[in-house]
C-alpha cells in the first residue's frame, strides 16, 4: 500500500514538473530546426572522388556545393493551433560546407508541437521588397550575387533557392555537357513567379509530420531540436528521375519545375530532442 501512494506521487509530480502549457503566443521559447544533409543512405562527403555516389540510374558523381534557403517557418500543435514565425526572423541560408548554419533557430510559444511547416525558398514578397528589408542572408551582394557562391539572379529573376554541384564522370565535353572538360554538374533551381514579366514559380513548401518520430515539446527552460534528413540524392531519384548525363546543368529552364517538384521528397524527419 506505501509503495503504491508512493508510486502515485511519482506519477503526480512527472505531470506536474512537464504538463502542455496553454498556447498563448507571447510566452515564446527556443526551437531549433537542424538540416542534416545526406546522399540516400550515406553522409554528404564533399569531392569523395576516390568513393562517388551513384544515383539510380548508376551514374557516379560528387558533391562540391549545396547550399539552399528555409523561410516562413511555422508550426502546429495537436489541438490546431499554429504559429507564424516572425517573417523577419525567418529566414535561413543552409549550407553544406558550413556546420554553423545546418540549425535554424526561431522564437515559437511554449507548447506541444505535431506538425512543422516551411519553405524551400524565398516567397514572391521579400523577393521584391526594397533592398534595405533584404539583409543578412537575404543581401542580394553577399556571396558575389550569382557568382561563386551567391544565391540571387536579380530583380525579376530572384534568389536562387536551392544550388548544388558537383562532378560527374558520365558529362560529356560538349556543348550539351560541360565545354570546359571538367564535367561539371550544375543545378540553380529558383523563380518565384517574376516581378515585371512572368517566371516560374519553384517555391516549395514543406510539411513535416512529427508525430511519428517524436513530437516537439517546447520549453523555455530548454532546446527543442527537430533533426530533419535532407537526401540530395532525391534530386535525382525523385518522382521526376533523370539522369545527370541527359540534364547535367539546369538554371533558366522549364526543367527546373520539375527538380523542384522532387523537393519535398528530400526532408525527412529523423528524431526530436527536448
Amino acid at each position: 500500500m506505501l509503495l503504491f501512494s508512493f508510486m502515485l506521487v511519482l506519477a503526480a509530480c512527472s505531470k506536474k514538473d512537464n504538463p502542455t502549457p496553454d498556447f498563448q503566443e507571447e510566452n515564446l521559447a527556443p526551437l531549433s530546426v537542424e538540416f542534416d544533409n545526406i546522399v540516400g543512405e550515406r553522409t554528404l562527403t564533399f569531392d569523395n572522388t576516390g568513393s562517388p555516389y551513384k544515383n539510380a540510374a548508376g551514374e557516379p558523381f560528387t558533391v562540391s556545393r549545396i547550399q539552399y534557403f528555409i523561410s516562413n517557418l511555422k508550426v502546429t500543435t495537436a489541438a490546431g493551433n499554429t504559429y507564424t514565425v516572425n517573417p523577419d526572423s525567418s529566414y535561413f541560408l543552409i549550407k553544406g560546407d558550413d556546420k554553423a548554419t545546418r540549425f535554424a533557430k526561431v522564437k515559437v510559444p511554449e507548447g506541444d508541437y505535431t506538425n512543422l511547416t516551411f519553405t524551400l525558398g524565398v516567397d514572391s514578397l521579400r523577393s521584391t521588397m526594397p533592398i534595405d528589408k533584404r539583409t543578412g542572408v537575404l543581401d542580394p551582394a553577399a556571396g558575389g550575387g550569382m557568382e561563386d557562391g551567391g544565391m540571387y539572379w536579380g530583380w525579376n529573376g530572384g534568389y536562387i533557392f536551392f544550388k548544388f554541384e558537383g562532378n560527374s564522370a558520365v558529362i560529356s565535353d560538349n556543348v550539351n555537357g560541360d565545354p570546359t572538360g571538367k564535367k561539371q554538374m550544375k543545378y540553380h533551381i529558383g523563380f518565384f513567379g517574376g516581378y515585371s514579366a512572368p517566371t516560374l514559380n519553384n517555391i516549395k513548401v514543406i510539411n513535416v509530420d512529427l508525430r511519428t518520430a517524436g513530437i516537439a515539446k517546447v520549453r523555455k527552460d530548454r532546446q527543442s531540436n527537430i533533426h530533419l534528413f535532407v537526401d540530395l540524392m532525391k534530386v535525382f531519384n525523385g518522382k521526376n528521375a533523370f539522369k545527370i548525363a541527359e540534364k547535367p546543368n539546369v538554371m533558366f529552364d522549364d526543367f527546373s519545375a520539375k527538380i523542384a517538384a522532387n523537393f519535398p521528397e528530400m526532408f525527412r524527419h529523423d528524431h526530436t530532442e527536448n
